[in-house]
């Protein structure tokens, strides 16, 4: 029996990775006194949705008056390749638990932790390019001010506090990865002869 728990570890990934094809990978909440419950937006693998049908709406008028960008999805490239990884992903894990090999295991590991790693580049890039690069004439303007939310974590943006943090999505995700690195520590060792 215990020779199949890293197998099961490695089985348990597959379906915390799918996961991300239902729920948000991460949200960023804005919280003020004309938004006394905040605003969430969810971004997904393919998609951005909000805590209401007209949250990205919101978003990008309040952007507009201090001179960000429009939040537009379908300008963003990220959601269009980024299931198709996500599938390539579940593939190599499906090889993994058919294969059994504890170096398979540890390259997956590797791969979704580089993958993990890019990905948060790739979206402090992504706030930094909305939060600095402002239109000149906007309606408000505050010298020296950028309005980048924080990668993780909370942090004030004039009257707003934005609050930047893993979804359910996301924090399924970890534990999938949790699990994938269980897959090559409970891998038992070869006896020497």
């Amino acid at each position: 029996m215990l020779k199949q728990i890293p197998r099961l570890c490695m089985l348990l990934t597959i379906p915390l990775t799918l996961q991300l094809f239902f729920f948000p990978l991460w949200q960023i909440t804005l919280e003020a006194p004309q938004y006394p419950e905040g605003i969430t937006m969810y971004i997904w693998i393919n998609k951005i949705t909000g805590s209401s049908e007209f949250t990205l709406q919101n978003i990008n008028i309040l952007n507009h008056y201090i001179g960000m960008k429009y939040i537009e999805p379908d300008s963003i490239p990220e959601l269009t390749y980024f299931p198709y990884v996500i599938g390539f992903l579940v593939f190599l894990e499906i090889i993994a638990v058919i294969i059994r090999n504890k170096w398979f295991y540890l390259g997956i590991g590797a791969l979704v932790f580089a993958m993990a790693c890019l990905g948060l580049y790739d979206f402090y890039l992504w706030e930094y390019d909305y939060g600095h690069n402002l239109d000149p004439n906007a309606p408000i303007k505050v010298p020296g001010m950028v309005y980048q939310p924080p990668l993780i974590g909370s942090k004030m943006l004039l009257n707003f506090n934005a609050i930047s943090l893993p979804a359910t999505g996301g924090y399924l995700f970890l534990l999938g990865n949790v699990f994938g690195f269980l897959s090559f520590v409970t891998y038992p060792l070869k006896k020497r002869k």
